[in-house]
């Protein structure tokens, strides 16, 4: 694929999100940027959310980690339905109730300013890390097929990306991100049913040849029984189930576009109906790990591998395509790249800016003049922030969803600990000791599974975020005041 027809693409792609951008701008309102003025149609929000939740790091690391995992990640799948079916039932209505815009201010209704202040920190951290990943595997990628031949340094093509998602998402924020992830969904769901076809050509199967070839596959084993594997069935259920809940119900990110909704019907439908997408697009890449590495086999492609496990799997999918399947698939994977690089990182961006100018800039009493201000100042530091953590990150190998997952356990399990904790308590907390107890909940959890597999060969794996989010209830206990008001 020529580096014109790439720059072309890239263009014309941009292009489009700056015409959206235009379109959605034209009548903002004071808080637009940060609640898209509550007027999102429910499917619209569904459907684009789709993109946010299908990153590059899904593109490139679902398909790849088969080969050292099987497809086992179908057990997180399953319990991820279970989570999403609590945001629905059991979150969605207290933030509708509450009307929030930064769904940790329920922390300092529930609690006191010192536990709003914790469990914004910890999102803060967990999100900056977890957008930044998800950044990083997205300029690898577009380096590699591009910028690389044009001899432009990889920290060049970091500002690029950065600036090019600030032109269309610095005047709206969430209200053009809801229409341009909608555009991005289509986008990728499109790619990836070109990928699956182009393969399965490539391989000379057809439809019913191809589903056999899936199945009866060694790496086509969904369920691990094996209770000291990471990915052991009930390790991956509960994690899906309380990793969705975190990373999407407690989740700035993906609630904002949720509560762009007006009401709580729709909004309820939408969290159903995205749990229904979601479900489908990652199983489908699953099967498309499966392919990739039939095809691998099938040409006698040379893996690297170290210590039983492939090395680099995150790069797989990205060379096939780009060296074997011809130029629609190498133009279908591009795109699939660019719009997932936008869906994923543009949400991401303008919910770090809406949690620290609620949470810490108290942007909700200034006057417009001084929120322009301090929206403008708050985003550029955000945009920083993720320049430094992919430039920290940018030698890291292997899968980046799995590093992903596991700092999301260590960072969001206190804030599904404080949750549990005023959601199914009545409880008041000696606030100052809040901070430590999250803190320490984190560290105990690290050190725990360092002497679980030490000893008995026996790791967490995703499930770190279960441990840390009991270790944290049982700390917040510990700090409870002997008398407290009734909830």
């Amino acid at each position: 694929m020529s580096t014109s027809l790439i720059l072309y693409i890239i263009l014309a792609y941009f292009a489009l999100l700056m015409l959206i951008s235009r379109l959605t701008s034209r009548h903002n309102k004071e808080n637009s940027f940060f609640d898209g003025d509550r007027s999102s149609p429910w499917f619209l929000v569904a459907f684009g959310m789709i993109g946010s939740g299908i990153s590059a790091v899904s593109l490139v690391s679902i398909p790849g980690n088969v080969g050292n995992d099987h497809m086992y990640y179908f057990q997180f799948i399953i319990g991820s339905i279970v989570g999403y079916l609590f945001i629905a039932f059991v979150l969605a209505p207290i933030y509708y109730k509450l009307k929030l815009v930064s769904i940790y201010t329920y922390l300092n209704i529930r609690f006191g300013n010192v536990t709003y202040k914790t469990g914004s920190l910890f999102f803060l951290v967990s999100q900056s890390f977890g957008a930044a990943l998800r950044l990083l595997l997205s300029i690898k990628i577009l380096q590699y097929a591009f910028f690389d031949s044009l001899h432009i340094p990889y920290f060049v093509t970091i500002l690029i990306v950065l600036i090019l998602i600030w032109l269309y998402t610095n005047k709206s924020g969430i209200k053009t991100i809801v229409w341009t992830d909608a555009l991005q969904s289509l986008f990728l769901i499109t790619v990836m049913i070109v990928s699956i076809l182009t393969i399965k050509n490539s391989l000379g199967l057809s439809m019913r040849g191809m589903a056999g070839a899936i199945v009866h596959h060694p790496y086509a084993k969904l369920f691990n029984w094996d209770i000291n594997s990471g990915s052991n069935f009930f390790k991956q259920f509960i994690s899906g189930l309380l990793i969705t809940v975190a990373l999407v119900g407690l989740d700035q990110s993906m609630m904002q576009k949720t509560l762009t909704i007006g009401n709580l019907n729709g909004a309820r439908k939408n969290v159903l109906a995205f749990s229904f997408f979601i479900a489908a697009a990652q199983t489908l890449f699953l099967c498309l790990g499966v392919l990739l590495y039939i095809f691998v086999e099938k040409h006698g492609i040379p893996l690297t591998s170290k210590n039983g496990q492939i090395e680099n799997t995150d790069g797989l999918y990205p060379f096939l395509t780009l060296h074997y399947f011809g130029q629609i698939g190498a133009i279908a994977f591009f795109i699939g790249v660019v719009a997932s690089t936008f869906a994923s990182i543009d949400a991401c961006i303008a919910a770090l800016t809406t949690a620290f100018s609620y949470d810490f800039m108290d942007i909700s009493n200034q006057s417009p003049a001084n929120k322009k201000k301090i929206k403008n100042r708050v985003l550029l530091g955000v945009n920083a922030v993720m320049f430094l953590i992919v430039m920290a990150f940018w030698q890291s190998q292997g899968a980046i969803i799995t590093t992903i997952f596991k700092i999301a356990g260590y960072t969001y399990g206190p804030i599904l600990g404080l949750y549990l904790t005023g959601l199914f308590s009545n409880i008041q907390l000696k606030e100052k000791w809040v901070p430590v107890a999250c803190i320490s909940a984190a560290l105990l959890t690290w050190v725990l599974n360092m002497l679980f597999i030490n000893t008995f060969n026996f790791d967490f794996g995703f499930m770190n975020i279960l441990v840390n989010a009991l270790l944290t209830v049982v700390f917040l206990m510990l700090i409870k005041k002997r008398e407290y008001a009734t909830a």
